[in-house]
């Protein structure tokens, strides 16, 4: 959401980080049609401690020059802002240098066309991909500034090093995914990781990720690199890595100040390597490292099955309760007695501590405030009175003990008693497992103890005694109480909780959530090009395709059934729309369209929901044609939507920005 300034045609937007993009818009009249408007922007970008990132004025689209709908030149372009509000889907075509701009909460994309003559800026504030990648000039650069920026290319293999002499900036949180451009888009790339850290995901593709020399194109470097802040995020690698290496950059011709981290698989068959560049302070010793060795790793790496993996612990600050009274949880030692609720027989026993871990979390800014590592914090007497009896900061994952059931923390946020307190980015978390998992006390909340389902090797064990564990354990057979995230036992929870807000102390005002049923659905070809229906008629939705179409992406609006029902649900998939019907007609002869309803669905359909003759999308679903609108031949596409919504309103609203010239 903006805020308006002192200027009622200011908007200020802000990420999660804390920087703001200040846009004031100006209008006025286009002298090659006197009745059309257009806009001009001035921008500002401002950390969080106040320094200036960017200042420019009277950034515009231009002149269009267009015959019909074939857009020929744009003249007079110095760029072109993104809010994605309802107005926000623009077409911009450039023929001179510009700045190009999306601001926080906007999921605009830029498309760069054929004929691009010079290099281009871009600051990133919201979720924006830039596809046309084949066509960005030597000397572009890629900010991105707190917000998330995905790379896209109808076939990675052709963009290797099309990105050679530009530069990538990441910083305040910012994300950057090469996405379907592959890693070999990077080849040749200096990428700057600056203040407040930032992430780039590199897609392996399922080959080997090299972004060291090679042929004509130069090495990709990451500048300023801090391993505590800073995240280098590797997917559909070849095999997982167990073993890595850090050696000088000399050795490799690059400058001596470099590193150069080659990661191996279990037979010692390079899975990535790469060059970085320490930032001041930052210690890469040259040595061999075992990825499962958490006494002595530089990097830490850990594996998500397509998903961020938060751990679900303690913050610093918490008191468990023990033999000894209450210790704060970073004093938990191995041998230390905890005291434990044994629920079946109504009585406390005591157990001791046999493991504890500490590990370390940059919040992931973009993600969705569960996913992103945001803690949560409980106030004191949200649950009961005394209950808890202080502050408690968790993970959201970490589960709380209510009527004989755990039950993830995250589903009871409400945003006042309950909330992700995001004026903590960075912070230190613990893990106390006793024998058994067990139902433990921390700051007078019942709660639960460490169980290992898989990822202790991400932590650093706490302590001087090394520990062997056993095998991974699973909340099916291992849990010291049923996980219970269903609907029908969590809502009630969630709303005693909610009843009891007058009774904390807060200044946090529960957040407003603006909804809307509309889909806003459209279809987006192959080549970029942005297809509106042209007729509607209750449930079906008609769009017109140019000849040679043989695959669309429906998109829409999407939302997590989550967010907007309430966190008491527990389905975090992105819904757009569900889709029943879906026919071409082309040369008069209709045509069905099934591929969505097989069981081997395209990307971006959800698997069989038990929902026969429809399947729902994730607001970005393709949709195979195949030849059917060869040698000419324009289609009508009916799709039949049978549901959509609610949604998010400030969500998924898709704009599109395009960059082009003659």
């Amino acid at each position: 959401m903006a805020d308006v300034g002192s200027n009622p045609n200011t908007k200020i937007y802000t990420t999660d980080s804390g920087v703001t993009y200040s846009v004031t818009t100006h209008a006025y009249w286009l002298p090659t049609a006197p009745l059309q408007i257009s806009y001009a922007y001035d921008v500002n970008i401002t950390a969080p401690d106040g320094t200036k990132i960017f200042d420019a004025s009277n950034i515009n689209r231009g002149i269009d020059l267009s015959i019909g709908p074939l857009h020929i030149l744009q003249i007079l372009a110095s760029g072109d802002v993104i809010t994605g509000s309802e107005d926000s889907t623009t077409i911009a075509q450039l023929l001179s240098a510009g700045n190009y701009i999306s601001v926080p909460g906007s999921t605009g994309n830029f498309i760069v066309e054929a004929g691009v003559a010079t290099a281009n800026e871009y600051y990133i504030g919201g979720t924006s991909q830039i596809s046309g990648l084949a066509n960005l000039v030597t000397g572009s650069v890629i900010n991105v500034v707190g917000g998330n920026a995905t790379l896209t290319g109808t076939n990675g293999a052709t963009l290797a090093g099309v990105l050679n002499g530009s530069s990538v900036n990441i910083e305040y949180g910012g994300t950057l995914n090469t996405g379907s451009a592959l890693a070999s888009v990077l080849e040749g790339t200096t990428v700057n990781f600056g203040a407040g850290g930032g992430t780039i995901i590199i897609n392996g593709g399922g080959t080997l990720i090299s972004l060291l020399a090679s042929g004509q194109l130069n090495a990709t470097t990451f500048n300023n690199y801090d391993p505590s802040k800073d995240t280098i995020e590797l997917q559909n690698t070849t095999n997982p890595i167990v073993t890595y290496t850090i050696k000088n950059g000399g050795l490799f011709g690059l400058d001596s100040s470099q590193k150069v981290i080659v990661l191996k698989d279990s037979s010692g068959n390079i899975v990535a390597e790469y060059a970085v560049k320490p930032a001041d302070g930052v210690v890469l010793n040259n040595a061999t490292y075992n990825v499962n060795d958490t006494t002595n790793n530089p990097l830490k790496i850990t594996y998500s099955d397509n998903n961020t993996y938060i751990g679900a612990c303690f913050l610093a600050g918490s008191m468990i309760r023990t033999t000894n009274g209450e210790v704060a949880v970073q004093d938990i030692s191995m041998g230390n007695e905890v005291i434990v609720f044994d629920w079946r027989n109504k009585t406390d026993i005591v157990r001791p501590v046999v493991w504890v871990g500490k590990a370390h979390v940059n919040v992931r800014h973009g993600l969705p405030d569960d996913e992103a590592g945001w803690p949560v914090r409980v106030l004191k007497n949200a649950v009961a009175d005394g209950v808890p009896h202080k502050d408690m900061l968790i993970t959201a994952e970490h589960c709380l003990f209510f009527k004989d059931r755990f039950v993830p923390v995250r589903m009871l946020v409400n945003g006042v008693s309950i909330f992700y307190d995001k004026s903590i980015s960075s912070y230190d978390y613990y893990h106390v497992e006793t024998e058994q998992h067990s139902v433990i006390t921390a700051d007078g909340m019942l709660t639960e103890s460490y169980l290992d389902t898989g990822n202790r090797s991400s932590f650093r064990q706490e302590g001087k005694i090394a520990t062997l564990r056993g095998a991974v354990k699973s909340w099916e057979d291992d849990a010291g109480a049923p996980l219970d995230v269903e609907r029908s036992f969590v809502e009630p929870l969630f709303r005693a909780i909610e009843w009891r807000e007058d009774k904390v102390s807060t200044e946090q005002a529960p957040a407003v959530v603006e909804l809307t049923n509309d889909p806003d659905m459209h279809l987006v070809t192959e080549t970029g090009s942005v297809i509106r229906p042209m007729r509607r008629a209750s449930k079906d939705y008609s769009f017109m395709l140019p000849p040679g179409t043989q695959s669309v992406h429906i998109v829409s609006r999407a939302s997590r059934p989550s967010d907007v029902i309430g966190p008491f649900v527990d389905d975090r998939r992105y819904m757009g729309v569900a889709v029943g019907a879906v026919r071409l007609l082309s040369a008069k002869r209709p045509v069905e369209i099934t591929s969505h309803l097989s069981t081997e669905k395209p990307q971006g359909w959800h698997a069989d929901m038990e929902w026969q003759g429809a399947a729902w999308t994730d607001g970005n679903a393709t949709l195979p044609l195949g030849d059917l609108l060869k040698h000419g031949k324009m289609g009508i596409l009916s799709v039949s939507v049978l549901a959509a919504g609610p949604y998010l309103k400030n969500e998924s609203k898709a704009a599109t920005a395009i960059v082009r010239s003659a």
